[in-house]
């Protein structure tokens, strides 16, 4: 994939050099409780979180905003800018006005959120309360090493899909997912998540239209993102971290489902291909 000469916003929040966040009541529970709710019982995270807002209460200044200088954040400025061009024009045909994320927070270990605490163990997130998308780098040597995923594109793919979800919160799709529920194979959760893996194939189909054409990704770039897609379904995560797959409380999609969604959003490129809450097979 290449991305070196691509714009950069500098919509980045770095807080990576703030040390661990401070917490006042009850805040570490949360914590664990996601963490160990995602990785073992395929809860996602912001559900706990939510959940347990009320006992908490995250303390931690704001981060340096702007440009960063180290390759890994400058590759997340450039994916989170065009996600911008290609989301705006899109939207804005449907008579929407983007609003890119407040930021692309980086930290390291726990941080504050606007949804509770959050921490690297729940990988990378979007808190809705903030509209912030919020990532620890030393995720991208988990998706190697822990889920199997590599090259640039994937972590490009992940990203995506976070913006994916900020995409849904203007669109007002999420509050559609949770009237729909949490868990489950049809749950409201797995066709928001599924949702947002068809958008970051839609942004994947129209980057190279970005940055004046200095993002190019190929077919191999693309088969990064399937695996990546593949790694992180609820039944290869289950089947990893309790020996079995148990479909009644997925909150993310299968592999394949998520795979299948990403590539109907990278073959149409149009968002409309997306609708994941009125389709009858996901």
């Amino acid at each position: 994939m290449e991305w070196q000469g691509g714009r950069r916003s500098g919509n980045i929040e770095d807080r990576r050099g703030l040390g661990p966040v401070g917490i006042a009541g009850g805040g570490i529970g949360a914590v664990v409780l996601a963490a160990i709710g995602y990785f073992v019982f395929g809860i996602d995270p912001r559900t706990t979180m939510e959940a347990t807002q009320s006992l908490q209460q995250p303390v931690q200044q704001e981060g340096v905003r702007g440009e960063v200088t180290d390759k890994d954040g400058q590759f997340v400025d450039v994916i989170e800018t065009s996600n911008r061009e290609v989301w705006s024009p899109i939207l804005r045909n449907e008579g929407v006005d983007y609003r890119p994320p407040e930021a692309i927070v980086l930290y390291k270990q726990a941080t504050g959120t606007g949804c509770g605490t959050g921490q690297s163990a729940m990988g990378p997130f979007y808190c809705p309360a903030d509209q912030k998308v919020y990532l620890d780098l030393s995720f991208w040597q988990d998706l190697e090493t822990r889920f199997g995923a590599q090259g640039e594109f994937a972590r490009a793919y992940v990203i995506s899909h976070e913006i994916g979800h900020h995409v849904q919160h203007l669109l007002g799709a999420d509050q559609q997912a949770r009237r729909l529920g949490a868990r489950g194979e049809e749950s409201g959760s797995v066709r928001s998540e599924l949702q947002a893996d068809c958008y970051a194939g839609v942004w994947a189909a129209h980057a190279g239209e970005t940055s004046g054409g200095r993002i190019v990704i190929n077919r191999s770039d693309i088969q990064d993102g399937l695996g990546a897609a593949a790694a992180v379904g609820d039944d290869t995560i289950q089947k990893r971290s309790q020996g079995q797959v148990v479909p009644d409380s997925f909150t993310h999609g299968s592999s394949a489902q998520r795979m299948r969604w990403f590539t109907r959003g990278y073959d149409q490129g149009d968002p409309s291909a997306c609708d994941t809450f009125s389709a009858s097979r996901l």
